[in-house]
């Protein structure tokens, strides 16, 4: 990696999509990202698909961490996708998801674009280490 890479700030914007309204572990990620040295934004609750595209659009992020517990995953994260698809940003924008994601719909996700899937428990250094191998160049 070069010293230009390792100088420019990861931007990760954190979402929570969808009905879900519990953020305690949105707010525990975007806290240890903070921490590591990466830029956060967090999307605040109840955000639909398009308005999460529009932000990370907009805020030109490297990382989309999507906080979905409700069950909704299947339905909310190809929305994601596809806008980012939509706005060409979806090639160079790392789409990492956490919370309760069935073992049998995690394949299905990644076959989409998600680049991983995060459940419980997982040690914070692990998905900040994940980003930091992961995070697209620009």
């Amino acid at each position: 990696m070069s010293a230009d890479a390792e100088q420019r700030t990861i931007r990760c914007l954190i979402a929570k999509v969808g009905l879900d309204g519990h953020d305690r572990g949105a707010h525990v990620i975007a806290r240890a990202f903070r921490d590591a040295g990466f830029e956060v934004i967090y999307s605040g609750l109840h955000r639909a698909p398009a308005e999460i595209v529009q932000a990370a659009v907009q805020e030109d992020v490297d990382v989309i961490g999507i906080s979905i517990l409700s069950g909704a995953h299947n339905t909310l994260i190809p929305k994601i996708v596809d806008g980012l698809k939509e706005y060409d940003a979806f090639e160079d924008t790392l789409i990492l998801v956490g919370g309760i994601v069935p073992d049998e719909d995690r394949e299905k996700l990644k076959e989409m674009g998600v680049a991983e899937v995060f459940g419980p428990g997982t040690p914070m250094q692990e998905t900040i280490d994940f980003v930091r191998e992961n995070a697209p160049e620009r």
